[in-house]
């Protein structure tokens, strides 16, 4: 059985590139071997994730997530049962926030400004889908 789910949180502290690079780079490297998916954006101190997988697999990496101490107020946003992934060419994409048009932003959120504690699941993954289609997401 495959899910999805998708996740909020804060950083902790300060987050550079280095630290982003690293993140990803960890999660592009251990993804495969557990059969998850998926793409990390990063904007403003906030995080959102979706991680597309078994249920077993994305649950005990959601579990890390919330225990890592570099994520603070970790929030499920949304978690279901799917038939087809929606990254499975990704084993870990990235958003670049500098690419992301506001209007945009403001098709799926009620400002323009990213906050993915304010938006449905759905919302993010339709924005998902139009910074894919402008190639704001890197594999």
């Amino acid at each position: 059985m495959l899910v999805r789910l998708i996740y909020a949180s804060r950083a902790a502290g300060e987050v550079n590139a280095e630290l982003l690079d690293a993140l990803l780079r960890s999660s592009r490297q251990n993804n495969p071997a557990i059969g998850v998916t998926g793409v990390l954006c990063y904007s403003a101190g906030m995080f959102v994730q979706v991680l597309e997988g078994s249920r077993s697999a994305v649950s005990s990496l959601y579990n890390v997530i919330v225990r890592d101490p570099r994520h603070e107020k970790v929030e499920l946003i949304h978690f279901e049962e799917i038939s087809e992934r929606h990254f499975a060419d990704w084993t870990m994409g990235q958003v670049n926030m500098s690419k992301v048009n506001n209007g945009v932003l403001l098709k799926y959120s009620a400002r323009s400004e990213f906050n993915p504690f304010d938006m449905s699941g759905e919302a993010i993954l339709l924005l998902l889908d139009d910074l894919i289609a402008t190639a704001a997401i890197s594999k």
